[in-house]
């Protein structure tokens, strides 16, 4: 009956890592978005019957049946280019200009003092400007050129941590390789995860959880075929709350890491305070934090003669975070019910709470459920639209077991993929992410009845 259980498991992992391979080569983001949506969540019910079906299989098979289904699961990202987000190219570009001996904050893709660099895959020309994700470049007359590379009239965005590991996937990428060392780079990030989650949750724990991310249909899309730095943040993230509740100093060290690779990450520092009283205790996870972000931004700040913050302040007005009057499907639940006026204040007022309670009443054993309810909580109310960004939610869902979370992650695939579709962007917002809030509602009251059906069960006993 266990090896029943065992194969049973085993051939839904299967029936997803063919159906992501499907998906990959459907390659349907601009001609087909609905028809994409639609494979998107067939891959996403096989995944929840997967880690469902997980649940009965015996534990000495546990650890490698997540290992296994995580490894065929990240493979299926390597099987085509990327699908559906073109910022790979820019991380290329990035660790191609570092090489040269240039600070990738100095210039724009696009400036021509950088001509020297550029190459027929990154800059196509002529009749191979034709693609829809080609952007037109400035050219001789009577000459087409184009770039891959998204918004090449702005400077980079990414943090030094990022751009240390842009350097190092050129260095060691064959010449010719295009995008393919940069999605190989995101498997491996991929699979570190998914084994530093099983080392965190073997002591503190139930280590099937590893399979929410594993095999979350987020992380062969995202971290691997388009390849998004996200996951190395997301890494950096899980070792550092796995250190924090008995090395703190270390713990911090690597949440300042994982901030400099992608600042999103800086929501999980509440986490890592949970149940903080000490002036002390907080300062020996702050510090190091605050330290080694500091240290990793010098050497670029000496060597740039531009801003190492580059295209920050640029995009977040380009998305609206800092006016929701030019926001175009941010703060989509709070629009619902709050005049825009109102929508960053009230933003400001439950962001704090939030964090207030976590870092009170959080458990400093398991700083990362405190971290999950604030990151959660963050993208309830900013509604963001970008899929990648929910990498970091899926590995905080692994860490806590919470599963409802995951419906968060699914919204903002969602609207990702069907945003061309509709033209109220706040409409698709606010239903996918108030359909997945809803799930997180049922879910805690959930386990709040089961918490107290237990305490009754045990004091009758």
């Amino acid at each position: 009956m266990n090896g029943a259980r065992t194969v049973r498991t085993g051939l839904l992992l299967a029936a997803l890592t063919a159906a992501l391979v499907l998906t990959f080569r459907h390659d349907g983001y601009h001609d087909d978005p609905v028809g994409l949506f639609w494979r998107y969540t067939a891959c996403w019910l096989l995944f929840a019957a997967a880690v469902w079906s997980l649940r009965t299989v015996p534990v000495r098979h546990t650890t490698v049946l997540v290992l296994l289904g995580g490894v065929a699961v990240a493979a299926t990202g390597l099987t085509a280019a990327p699908s559906t987000s073109t910022d790979s190219f820019r991380y290329a570009w990035d660790g191609r200009v570092q090489a040269a001996g240039i600070s990738p904050y100095d210039h724009t893709p696009r400036d021509p003092a950088l001509a020297r660099l550029r190459d027929p895959w990154l800059f196509p020309s002529g009749a191979a400007c034709s693609g829809v994700d080609l952007t037109r470049i400035p050219a001789p007359a009577g000459q087409v050129r184009c770039t891959r590379i998204n918004r090449p009239a702005v400077h980079t965005i990414y943090p030094p941590v990022a751009e240390g590991y842009f350097l190092l996937v050129h260095a060691l990428s064959p010449d010719g390789s295009r995008h393919k060392p940069l999605q190989v780079g995101g498997a491996v990030l991929a699979l570190g995860t998914t084994v530093a989650l099983l080392l965190v949750l073997r002591g503190r724990g139930d280590v099937r959880w590893a399979a929410y991310w594993a095999w979350c249909p987020v992380v062969p899309v995202e971290a691997v075929d388009n390849a998004h730095v996200d996951v190395l943040g997301a890494l950096l993230v899980v070792v550092a709350l796995g250190l924090v509740p008995r090395h703190r100093v270390r713990g911090g060290a690597l949440l300042g890491a994982a901030v400099a690779t992608k600042l999103l990450p800086a929501v999980v520092v509440p986490g890592a305070l949970s149940g903080v009283r000490r002036v002390r205790d907080a300062a020996a996870v702050l510090l190091p934090a605050a330290a080694v972000t500091a240290v990793v931004y010098l050497p670029y700040a000496l060597w740039s003669r531009d801003s190492v913050l580059g295209y920050l302040g640029g995009y977040l007005t380009e998305e609206g975070y800092d006016d929701t009057s030019s926001a175009t499907d941010r703060f989509a639940l709070l629009r619902l019910v709050l005049p825009d006026d109102r929508v960053l204040p009230a933003l400001a007022v439950v962001s704090v709470a939030v964090v207030g309670w976590v870092v009170w009443r959080g458990d400093p054993d398991r700083p990362w459920s405190g971290a999950l309810v604030v990151t959660g909580t963050v993208f309830l109310l900013l509604t963001p639209g970008y899929s990648w960004y929910a990498l970091l939610l899926v590995a905080l869902v692994a860490l806590d077991g919470r599963w409802e979370w995951l419906g968060v992650a699914s919204a903002g695939a969602a609207v990702y993929v069907l945003a061309s579709v509709f033209d109220d962007g706040y409409a698709l917002g606010a239903t996918a992410y108030g359909v997945a809030g809803g799930a997180v509602l049922v879910g805690w009251g959930v386990r709040r009845r089961g918490g107290r059906g237990a305490a009754v069960r045990s004091a009758v006993s």
